[in-house]
């Protein structure tokens, strides 16, 4: 199925078209292609103009015709000539095509879409479990650096979610002084990170031995 290069006249309406569709409900196949050759012309200019693509207005053409051949009987002659009833034929398949095109344009942007904005969720995810690993690590490394006292009690707590009281029990120190070592780890702590105050590392140790007692 070719291009439309310029208009071209074809056999008044009605000449032939009876005795080719006849054949083609005898079970013809070259009326199929008569008839094909007969309308090709016109039937692709209609399509073409409409869908504005070569390629789906040859597979408009294709469904029409094949739909002819395989129902032949579609055509009524109370509609009116077959010409006329083909080439409506033929818009209705090409409207339908571009509802399609459309459709399909929708989902693929919608998907699009939804693509650029879980993308940055993602991102935000790889992003907060690599800052957590970075954290984790100079909050080790701080404690590290703490006397063993209160290292053990803010180890106890930060770690194990031990409260205070807890704390005091497993190292068989007086709570007063579990408290005491604890204040002064947390305040070497966050001299020495400083620059995560209100991070995931500074809250979590902000909350990690209440001085109430309480649990977590």
């Amino acid at each position: 199925m070719g291009a439309v290069s310029r208009p071209v006249s074809r056999p008044e309406d009605g000449v032939g078209d009876d005795e080719i569709l006849r054949r083609i409900r005898g079970g013809d196949r070259g009326a199929v292609d008569e008839l094909y050759e007969r309308f090709r012309r016109p039937a692709f200019a209609l399509a073409r103009r409409i869908l504005a693509d070569d390629g789906l207005a040859e597979d408009v053409l294709q469904e029409v015709f094949l739909g002819v051949w395989r129902d032949p009987s579609a055509y009524d002659r109370a509609r009116g000539s077959f010409a006329s009833w083909l080439l409506a034929v033929v818009h209705h398949k090409a409207v339908d095509a571009v509802r399609r095109e459309e459709s399909q344009r929708r989902r693929q942007a919608r998907a699009e879409d939804q693509a650029v904005l879980d993308v940055p969720g993602a991102t935000r995810h790889v992003e907060d479990d690599a800052w957590a690993r970075v954290v984790a690590d100079q909050v080790r490394s701080a404690l590290g650096e703490l006397p063993p006292p209160q290292r053990e009690a803010l180890a106890l707590a930060y770690y194990g979610g031990y409260t205070q009281r807890e704390v005091a029990a497993l190292t068989g120190a007086p709570l007063g002084t579990v408290k005491t070592r604890m204040l002064a780890g947390m305040r070497r702590l966050k001299a020495e990170l400083g620059g995560l105050s209100g991070s995931a590392g500074g809250g979590a140790l902000d909350g990690a031995a209440p001085l109430d007692g309480t649990t977590r």
